[in-house]
């Protein structure tokens, strides 16, 4: 199964979150993961849609995971952000093989496997080491302008 880039940017994003519990702005995070800022801005709104983050507007502001959200399995997310889509389109327009194929079918347990493999991992397993030195590097403390989550005593 191929992941969406904006699936694969929404996952970085909560990697980053999850790295180190302090309040990040869209900005920050558009800068650090390489993307243009419009782009963060839908990404952050379909996780904050989606349950997976919470948001701040205003000085101080920005996105947080929300609660619970490391012990989410990987592919409970994947599937909120990819939505329930097959691997083919068989219908439109009608396949002339529709009838007669297996295709469909292997391509429907292939994905139920993929997603079931993901759902043994959590998304604090994607932020344990080694990856989580790393995930560390890009995402320095939060700037003395916006106060960590411990401060605010959340």
């Amino acid at each position: 199964m191929h992941l969406t880039q904006s699936t694969d940017l929404a996952l970085r994003v909560l990697m980053l979150l999850g790295a180190r519990n302090e309040r990040r702005s869209a900005a920050e995070l558009a800068e650090r993961l390489k993307v243009p800022p419009q782009h963060m801005a839908k990404i952050v709104q379909r996780l904050r849609r989606d349950g997976f983050v919470s948001t701040t507007r205003g000085r101080g502001g920005g996105v947080v995971l929300a609660g619970g959200v490391t012990e989410t399995p990987v592919g409970e997310i994947v599937r909120a952000l990819e939505g329930p889509g097959e691997a083919v389109e068989c219908d439109s327009p009608p396949c002339p093989l529709r009838d007669g194929c297996h295709l469909r079918g292997a391509l429907r347990a292939a994905q139920a496997a993929f997603l079931a493999s993901l759902d043994q991992v959590r998304l604090r397993d994607l932020v344990a080491d080694p990856t989580g030195p790393v995930l560390l590097s890009l995402a320095p403390p939060a700037s003395a302008g916006a106060p960590s989550l411990a401060e605010e005593g959340l």
